[in-house]
């Protein structure tokens, strides 16, 4: 397993979600399924926010940006979940698995990000709507794009670097489905509590914060709603923030669930902690482009009438293929008009 000049596997064998062999063609089909929703649905999203140039407001520029997002990490690591279950390929090599684990983690930590500014976009929007479109300029949305990104580079690099420098002995098989950190940590036979404590910094640190900040902008906003003096005006306004509230659920709940079993759960079930940490990765791709599909108003419409084109064009082709094909003459006469028009019928005659 191990190469000549270093003490790193060739490959990393992925266990996959140990307990649950029998049911594996099943969990496939339902991952698959939520695989291609994730990806239509994301897609679509992205395709009409470019084509309609009534969205092209700062909350559809921070919702393609989730989008992008979504789309990496479902193609993270659900391609080769989903080979573990239907094809028993278990085997990924040492360096696709820290490219996966780069990938994953600096995206994730991206979303968190993105949910934070359109948390701020919600604010914004109802505690300051005269001065939206002033303070969310262009220039800004593509600074907070930058930002999150850097952050999330910066913080992810040198993960790479820190597992390189660990020897791996001969353990080389990764309970679990896909190469998460501190799963790879694991494996190694030497002291890792650097390791560890980089990884729980940066996972309160940054997403902790992340989450404080956002319930405080909540906090804002409903101190803001509630001195509107109609109910209509404060579920109008609540009503707007629907979707994200939506977002921030499907991403944060199941990381702290997966959190805190994964600390305190010692007699929970390891496919118990695989599932949840899968959910984790799998749910806000699939939630986001459905729930902002179906709670924004502009969205919905525009998709409706997509639908609506399409039918219409649809039953316009079909119907001038219907009137063209009765406007022409029928066979049997065409042929006799030939037959009694032709110059050898004159010729015999």
């Amino acid at each position: 397993m191990l190469n000549t000049t270093s003490s790193h596997p060739t490959y990393f064998t992925l266990l996959g979600i140990p307990g649950l062999e029998p049911f594996y063609v099943s969990i496939a089909f339902i991952f698959f399924l939520v695989y291609v929703i994730s990806l239509l649905g994301n897609l679509i999203l992205l395709f009409i926010i470019r084509i309609d140039r009534s969205l092209h407001e700062p909350m559809y520029f921070f919702l393609c940006m989730l989008s992008s997002i979504d789309l990496v990490l479902s193609n993270s690591t659900t391609p080769k979940m989903l080979g573990i279950l239907w094809s028993n390929n278990h085997k990924i090599y040492f360096e696709a698995c820290l490219t996966q684990m780069f990938f994953l983690h600096s995206f994730a930590i991206m979303e968190s990000a993105l949910l934070l500014a359109m948390s701020f976009d919600r604010y914004i929007a109802i505690c300051q709507p005269l001065r939206y479109n002033a303070i969310l300029t262009t220039f800004l949305i593509t600074n907070i794009g930058l930002l999150a990104i850097s952050r999330a580079v910066a913080l992810m690099a040198p993960l790479p670097f820190l597992i390189k420098r660990l020897p791996f002995c001969s353990a080389n098989v990764i309970h679990h489905s896909y190469c998460e950190h501190m799963a790879v940590v694991k494996l190694a036979c030497v002291d890792t509590t650097f390791n560890n404590i980089y990884g729980l910094v940066v996972a309160l640190v940054i997403v902790g914060l992340d989450l404080v900040f956002i319930i405080w902008s909540y906090i804002l906003i409903l101190q803001a709603v509630f001195r509107l003096a109609s109910t209509e005006a404060r579920y109008k306004a609540l009503s707007t923030c629907a979707a994200h509230i939506c977002a921030i659920l499907s991403f944060y709940v199941p990381v702290v669930l997966s959190s805190v079993v994964h600390r305190f759960g010692k007699d929970v079930p390891l496919h118990i902690h695989i599932l949840l940490a899968n959910v984790y990765l799998m749910l806000p791709p699939l939630i986001n482009p459905i729930v902002y599909g179906v709670r924004t108003k502009q969205i919905r419409n525009r998709i409706r009438s997509a639908i609506k084109v399409d039918f219409t064009c649809f039953i316009r082709v079909h119907a001038d293929q219907n009137t063209s094909k009765s406007k022409q003459p029928p066979k049997r006469k065409q042929n006799q008009h030939l037959t009694q028009d032709s110059p050898s019928m004159l010729y015999r005659r």
